[in-house]
């Protein structure tokens, strides 16, 4: 196949170039994108109710919508847009929603999908990636072969009206992808839109094994069991053998820590690079734009106006007023209809010029039971460690605190699906302990001398106990996600039905 690189390198080097004129612009960025946004919800419902035409820059649009807007308090408005209703939460009608996981009410959240926030969020960040990643490396051929994207399908327990569908949000972006990037990507439409993962994998698999794949992009836990089913089906060692030109995973969705060993395994080293990126439901926010440093640069004009909230729950900033090293709960207004609307994330801002942000995890993806404040990103970090001096790996894992109970101390209870299991499983326990105590020093003064919290414990999951417990929930597949902390025996208690436990794989 041609190298088409050279001839796209002009268009994404322009789209690079306006990135880096972000700096020092963040305040002028962000306030023309909540002025754009603003002006077209005004006549909407939403906009005519909290007096959008009275609203001319940042402090009136915060007295308008005085509080965060949690997605209960959307949901009526959100359902009448999937029942065909118009000029609700934004301009139109809305034919695409994307079914995201569940709220502390235990239903699913159902993600206006506008055309808006395909074209100028969604769309417009994954050029951004590409843009990025051509920066950074002169010497790609990306455009030599094909994209391997895996998602998920249209699959959802809501009823809608004809012409209406739900389900995953790398649904939507392949049903309505431009009819030439068809051309260089893998698989089908038809293959990739599949539902049933039983038959979605084999297919997968097959359509991929004879294509000159330069990259793929999904999420690392899935598409760690595709590769591998590629290398087995091509009775390869690693996945270069198979994809001789493969150089890039773009990925997202959760973090790559506790995979980087795996993908190692099954990679050359010198031929593959990762690119971290910040896509989700509710729009595409983050690019990593440096070198081995996965650390994202906020994309400042898709379609998104952010603010960020202090953890001690006082009001957000915005942007421009934002403090290195700080965590803040993630804000946004977006194309999508969604008006200052907690996204559940909290993040990291590692830098203000350019604004450079990391994941920390999910406002309610953490255990605090015991004062001890575990985040989801020193889990993985403790993972990735530990992962490493042992020589195992995890394809999967949550965890949960056990309360005190007679004469035992509170704890941790850790549920792990070994991809490679270590030499010793206490070890291992002995070893996460130390590693997260090192990671996080309000977990280190709880563990101290065995004062407030006893060691953490393990359970060995059996393979696939996790899947098991997705499709229970109908979540397998595509960009459903495992909860990794917890601060209540939910969802640890349900997967745990799923597991197979005697007394001697506790540790």
């Amino acid at each position: 196949m041609l190298d088409f690189t050279p001839i796209t390198r002009p268009y994404f080097r322009r789209l690079s170039d306006k990135a880096s004129g972000w700096l020092g612009h963040t305040e002028e960025v962000q306030r023309r994108v909540l002025a754009s946004l603003v002006r077209r919800g005004r006549d909407t419902l939403w906009g005519e109710s909290h007096s959008f035409s009275n609203v001319t820059g940042y402090d009136s649009f915060r007295r308008a919508i005085p509080l965060p807007v949690p997605y209960p308090e959307l949901r009526p408005l959100v359902m009448r847009m999937a029942n065909g209703e118009k000029n609700i939460l934004w301009p139109g009608t809305t034919r695409r929603f994307a079914q995201s996981s569940g709220t502390s009410d235990g239903k699913s959240k159902y993600i206006p999908v506008t055309r808006e926030s395909l074209n100028e969020s969604h769309y417009r960040g994954g050029a951004h990636v590409v843009a990025s990643y051509l920066r950074l490396y002169p010497d790609s051929r990306l455009f030599s072969g094909k994209s391997f994207i895996l998602g998920g399908s249209f699959a959802s327990e809501l009823a809608t009206p004809p012409g209406v569908k739900v389900g995953d949000l790398s649904a939507t972006l392949i049903e309505g992808i431009s009819p030439v990037a068809d051309l260089v990507r893998v698989p089908s439409r038809r293959i990739a839109l599949m539902s049933d993962w039983q038959k979605k994998l084999p297919a997968l698999i097959e359509a991929s094994l004879k294509e000159n794949i330069t990259n793929i992009s999904g999420v690392p836990s899935w598409f760690l069991t595709v590769l591998k089913g590629v290398v087995s089906a091509a009775g390869a060692e690693t996945i270069h053998d198979v994809w001789p030109g493969l150089e890039v995973f773009f990925h997202g969705g959760i973090s790559m820590a506790p995979y980087h060993d795996e993908y190692a395994r099954i990679t050359h080293r010198d031929k593959m690079r990762y690119i971290n990126c910040y896509n989700a439901s509710e729009g595409f926010f983050g690019v990593q734009d440096v070198r081995d440093d996965e650390s994202m640069l906020l994309l400042l004009d898709a379609g998104t106006f952010y603010e960020f909230q202090p953890l001690d729950g006082s009001d957000p900033v915005p942007a421009w007023k934002v403090e290195e090293g700080r965590v803040y709960a993630l804000v946004i207004t977006s194309c999508n209809g969604l008006w200052r609307y907690p996204l559940g994330d909290t993040v990291r801002i590692e830098s203000t010029e350019p604004l450079r942000i990391s994941i920390a995890g999910r406002t309610k993806c953490f255990i605090n039971a015991f004062g001890e404040e575990l985040m989801v990103d020193n889990a993985d970090s403790a993972i990735a460690r530990v992962c490493r001096e042992t020589g195992a790996s995890v394809a999967n894992y949550t965890a949960a605190p056990v309360y005190a109970d007679g004469n035992r101390r509170g704890r941790h209870e850790w549920l792990i699906e070994f991809e490679r299991e270590p030499a010793s499983v206490d070890d291992f326990a002995l070893r996460l302990d130390k590693a997260l105590q090192e990671e996080n020093s309000d977990y280190e003064a709880k563990r101290a001398h065995g004062i407030f919290l006893d060691p953490l414990t393990i359970v060995r999951g059996r393979p696939g106990v996790f899947d098991a417990w997705l499709a229970s929930t109908g979540r397998l597949g595509g960009q459903r996600k495992v909860p990794r902390l917890s601060n209540s025996r939910h969802p640890m208690d349900e997967i745990l039905l799923f597991n197979t436990v005697s007394q001697k794989n506790i540790i």
